[in-house]
């Protein structure tokens, strides 16, 4: 959170946008450091989560395709952080969603991403491995990754001596996809949105992106306009 703070630059008060906020984990934080904090995200569950470990941040459910038509131009920062993005089965959703961070931020204004780099995921792939939770839960990741969609698939499977936690399964599998961008195609997507990359760095580091760069943060700036 200190490198994000770092990374915003902003004066305390600013208005900031945190989407997809999740259980608001980074929004309370933000808030509490003096922000003025937008949570949004599309789960109802998580919300009711956020809302209820925080009574700094202003949290509301939305589609982040398609945020409020009032918001134009509305804050001084929105965050996209932790892998959020790249979910949505259409590419071209995610250039809708670009162009709603760049949208409903002021004219000046920062989007700080922070995601996995295609580059670096792939020059260190690992198709399966595996590892044992404190509770003595077996957890096994299988990955396959489609070059022409740029789609990365992970079937996770799990297995429990015993059952950790009331009504979870002992056993059981679950697959998620997401489409994997390189930092330049992530940067051509916020020209087009206009947005213009001024930073890009490994991970929360304070070091340059690199080929071998597995997870990456963006600073993006919106143009005057």
């Amino acid at each position: 959170m200190a490198r994000l703070i770092e990374l915003l630059a902003l004066p305390v008060g600013s208005r900031i946008l945190d989407v997809p906020c999740g259980q608001g984990r980074h929004a309370r934080l933000l808030s509490e450091a003096g922000y003025r904090v937008e949570g949004v995200d599309y789960s109802r569950h998580l919300l009711a989560v956020a809302r209820a470990n925080d009574t700094l941040s202003h949290y509301s459910r939305h589609d982040m395709r398609r945020l409020p038509a009032g918001w134009t131009g509305r804050f001084d920062a929105a965050v996209n952080l932790f892998t959020s993005f790249g979910f949505f089965a259409d590419p071209g959703d995610d250039q809708r969603v670009i162009h709603e961070f760049a949208r409903v931020i002021r004219p000046g204004g920062v989007l700080v991403w922070h995601g996995s780099s295609r580059d670096g995921v792939m020059a260190r792939f690992l198709a399966r491995d595996w590892w044992t939770t404190d509770d003595g839960t077996v957890v096994a990741h299988e990955r396959s990754f489609d070059p022409l969609a740029g789609i990365l698939t992970v079937l996770a499977t799990w297995r429990s001596p015993a059952n950790p936690r009331r009504g979870l399964p002992r056993h059981g599998e679950r697959e998620y996809r997401i489409r994997l961008y390189t930092a330049t195609r992530l940067a051509e997507l916020c020209v087009a949105a206009g947005l213009i990359v001024e930073q890009s760095y490994d991970d929360w580091n304070d070091v340059p992106l690199t080929r071998r760069t597995s997870s990456m943060t963006l600073v993006a700036r919106k143009t005057a306009q």
